[in-house]
């Protein structure tokens, strides 16, 4: 169970506050935005991926502290993922005509027995 940053009380993983001292733990208060925050001092723009090939946009950058976008740098450059693992198609997708072929002429000899 996860715990909140600030009180380190345990809290519901799909809980958008902290129950206990109120921080935001959600972005926008939404239960599916993860909300990135930076431990002590730091800034999370020192380690994003973003702020590294100069693509962020985020008006708080280089200086911000929670981030919806953040992208650790040592996790992005472990393995690039290939194109077949963001993306299959499922057998049948990849073979519709000839599905749709073969049901035509199930359909063609069951109308011709009967």
């Amino acid at each position: 169970m996860p715990s909140c940053p600030r009180c380190h009380q345990s809290i519901s993983a799909t809980a958008v506050t902290c129950a206990n001292c109120g921080l935001e733990l959600k972005a926008h208060g939404h239960p599916g935005i993860e909300l990135h925050r930076a431990q002590g001092d730091t800034y999370l723009c020192d380690s994003c991926s973003y702020h590294q090939d100069d693509t962020c946009t985020f008006p708080q950058r280089p200086l911000a502290t929670t981030c919806t976008l953040y992208q650790d740098v040592q996790a992005a450059q472990q393995r690039p993922l290939r194109a077949a693992e963001i993306y299959t198609i499922p057998w049948w997708r990849k073979h519709s005509g000839w599905l749709l072929v073969a049901m035509l002429i199930g359909l063609s000899v069951l109308l011709v027995i009967m």
